[in-house]
């Protein structure tokens, strides 16, 4: 009995021995990986070879007016430029703290704000079926298409009109933070909805059916379940609604332009610039880049595991 059941057994392991065998992926030949990682290497130099070049500037301490080549580690490499942006970037009395503050609050503001109401009108747009909702889709949708410049003007006229005047005090909307930030809100909203509403439509209505069962309500199952199936795809929305607020040039500089004390670090990075690029010193400039593009590097690195599955699999469904 043992030996016909250890034939049985070998005749039932062969089949899937061979299934195995089928469904392994061949090996690439050795040309071909060699051609694929060299071309991988060749794109990993194209990307690095700016940011190792821009770093190189930050160091030279001769300040060149025209960059004139690349060297690694420059004669005298030291961090001047950095202590000089640090302490007056600009010609105006403005600090960088001063201005990556405003930087800040316009970023964080147009965070929050973009997604807390983006997702409960995606979660409505999802789970609801309410008059008037294909034609809301499709209006949030248009004005998704619009380029931020075709409301630049609109959003302009509009905040304009919010003025408070009060003997020596006077208040204009427009030419505020806040108006910047409801600006910027406006035109993060649209893909802030249509992004999760697009996540929401993939976690499965039996588990809010399941719970509603159990006695929770509307609001626990939107808390409770919904919002942490859902992390990844607000976590990409928070950070490009994050990034957008903070790397925002034009919009600041049309609508509150004239005053330094309300620059953004966007704005003073421009004004480094000087006519045609003739009188910039590269090397504070170099310095400044490098600043500015810290924090949300930061951001990325330490949401990256989140960011990448809700690229992934946000706007799957429609």
């Amino acid at each position: 009995m043992t030996a016909i059941a250890d034939r049985r057994l070998g005749f039932l392991r062969r089949p899937a021995a061979r299934r195995v065998g089928q469904n392994s992926e061949p090996k690439l030949p050795l040309g071909r990986q060699i051609a694929l990682q060299l071309l991988c290497l060749g794109i990993g130099v194209t990307v690095l070879f700016p940011i190792l070049w821009i770093v190189s500037m930050s160091i030279d301490p001769r300040n060149f007016a025209r960059p004139d080549g690349l060297t690694l580690i420059p004669p005298g490499a030291s961090f001047a430029a950095y202590e000089k942006v640090i302490a007056q970037p600009t010609n105006n009395q403005v600090s960088f703290l001063e201005l990556a503050a405003n930087s800040f609050k316009i970023a964080i503001a147009t965070c929050v704000l973009a997604v807390g109401i983006g997702v409960t009108a995606a979660y409505a747009f999802s789970r609801l079926r309410f008059r008037g909702r294909e034609v809301l889709m499709i209006a949030v949708l248009g004005v998704l298409m619009l380029p931020s410049v075709a409301t630049l003007v609109p959003l302009f006229v509009f905040l304009n009109q919010f003025r408070i005047e009060l003997g020596d005090v006077s208040f204009n909307l427009r030419a505020s933070l806040i108006g910047v930030t409801l600006a910027l809100i406006s035109a993060q909203l649209p893909f802030a909805i249509w992004n999760l509403k697009g996540y929401l439509d993939t976690i499965p209505k039996d588990l809010e059916e399941a719970a509603a069962t159990d006695g929770a309500s509307q609001n626990q199952i939107f808390l409770r379940i919904v919002l942490p199936l859902a992390v990844p795809a607000i976590a990409v929305t928070a950070f490009l609604g994050f990034l957008g607020g903070w790397t925002e040039y034009l919009t600041v500089y049309y609508f509150i332009g004239g005053d330094p004390n309300n620059w953004t670090l966007a704005i003073a990075l421009n004004s480094m610039v000087g006519e045609f690029a003739r009188t910039t010193r590269w090397s504070e400039f170099a310095a400044f880049a490098i600043l500015f593009a810290l924090p949300v590097s930061v951001v990325f690195f330490f949401f990256q595991r989140y960011l990448v599955g809700g690229l992934a699999v946000g706007g799957v469904k429609g």
